[in-house]
């Protein structure tokens, strides 16, 4: 059932790459406001309120070690009424989610799997149990970099009730995108699937569809069938940001990951940090900026996404989109290869020359991407994909027509990519 929440790859905006842990109301309904009038008609359509919105301290990509957090008398979480004042009264993110959702797009919220330590210390109660916050915490269970929560013990009575709680409260906000993090790969414990079924469990009776998305990565290849039976996006990595060696390293993975691409379940490269980014998120302490990726990394990416399907959430600041940016997020063919793909696949590699294939229902896809830091041409082995196109070709970047002759002859540019398809 949950499958059917997903279709196809969710595309959205997330807020962690411009803002970190501290974003406001104010910057996510501008944000939405751009996603509406410019990118709403491509496809785009999730805001989604990334980590500490429960903090009313948070200011950076920092984390405040065992700082204050805002919480309801049942033991959840709820947001900073200074960073989101429609919250007051007890209101939540339901009036965010509601102006949201009158813009025709829809609304998600990051959390931490667990419950919180402020709860746990003050043994708060738990909506449908006589069960405590202390009754079902596994002290034992932390998270290496965010103080925030211990963990829920799975095998305690009570456990059940405070996740079918929590997500009954992010229904009754309105909320259509969920992003649980700690919890794919763990730094210290791996896949906590205790809690991920605890989760599933919940949403499926909360009685709202809720795309449940998986982080940190890299999740365990081993655990992929796991992953496809309980969720609808994990991530294959940890954090993306724009240079060069990441992106590199992706292509490794796609390539492992890609028989595991399907209706409903979405492998997840992690966000796009394109555009304007780095506002309040830069954890390498650098100013905020445009990408580093050259223009021809930025088509590599969105190219190497689109193509095996991945999840799309931009991190850049909407409110400063340029000309370039939005062509990458609208570019029609990457659209339908992204959304109505089929059994994308890598068909070869060597060294640093990688060619993709994907089809839809109205042309084929080749992709050739050149992962060296020198032009490079195509091998003699491409030649059999670029024929089973037939006829004239198309490739979309240099959005021209050429002849098989034409793109064996042709270098592809450093870190760049050649798409071709069929007309």
């Amino acid at each position: 059932m949950f499958r059917s929440y997903a279709e196809t790859p969710p595309k959205g905006w997330n807020s962690w790459d411009s803002f970190g842990a501290s974003v406001t109301e104010e910057e996510v309904l501008g944000n939405a406001e751009v996603m509406a009038k410019s990118l709403k008609d491509y496809g785009w359509e999730y805001i989604v309120v990334d980590i500490q919105w429960y903090e009313p301290l948070a200011d950076s990509c920092a984390y405040h070690p065992f700082t204050e957090l805002r919480q309801d008398e049942y033991s959840r979480l709820i947001p900073a009424e200074n960073r989101f004042p429609s919250s007051r009264g007890g209101l939540g993110f339901k009036p965010l989610a509601d102006a949201v959702h009158a813009m025709g797009l829809k609304f998600g919220i990051h959390t931490m799997r667990g419950i919180p330590r402020q709860a746990v210390h003050g043994n708060s109660p738990i909506l449908g149990t006589q069960k405590t916050a202390r009754d079902i915490a596994d002290t034992n269970s932390i998270c290496p970099w965010n103080t925030d929560m211990y963990g829920v013990d799975n095998t305690k009575d009570g456990a059940q009730a405070y996740y079918d709680s929590l997500l009954a409260l992010y229904a009754s906000w309105g909320v259509d995108f969920l992003k649980v993090d700690d919890i794919a790969d763990s730094k210290l414990y791996g896949t906590h699937s205790g809690e991920i079924e605890l989760i599933r469990k919940a949403i499926d009776s909360c009685g709202r569809p809720m795309v449940l998305s998986l982080s940190p990565g890299p999740a365990p290849i081993e655990r992929g069938t796991f992953f496809q039976r309980n969720a609808n996006m994990w991530r294959l990595t940890d954090d993306l940001w724009d240079n060069w060696e990441q992106l590199y390293d992706m292509f490794g993975r796609c390539g492992k990951w890609s028989a595991f691409v399907g209706t409903g379940a979405w492998p997840d490269c992690d966000m796009l940090p394109l555009g304007h980014i780095g506002t309040r998120a830069a954890a390498d302490g650098s100013e905020a900026r445009m990408t580093r990726f050259t223009k021809e990394e930025q088509r590599s990416l969105m190219t190497l996404w689109s193509i095996f399907r991945s999840p799309l959430l931009f991190g850049g600041d909407l409110r400063k989109l340029d000309d370039w940016t939005h062509s990458l997020l609208s570019e029609p063919y990457l659209i339908d290869a992204h959304q109505n793909g089929r059994d994308p696949k890598e068909v070869y590699r060597k060294e640093d020359l990688v060619i993709w294939v994907s089809e839809s229902d109205t042309r084929k896809y080749v992709a050739c991407f050149n992962l060296a830091d020198r032009p490079v041409g195509l091998p003699v082995a491409a030649r059999e994909w670029l024929q089973s196109l037939g006829g004239e070709l198309h490739e979309v970047w240099a959005n021209r027509a050429v002849s098989v002759t034409d793109a064996e002859t042709a270098f592809i540019a450093p870190h760049g990519v050649a798409l071709y398809i069929s007309k």
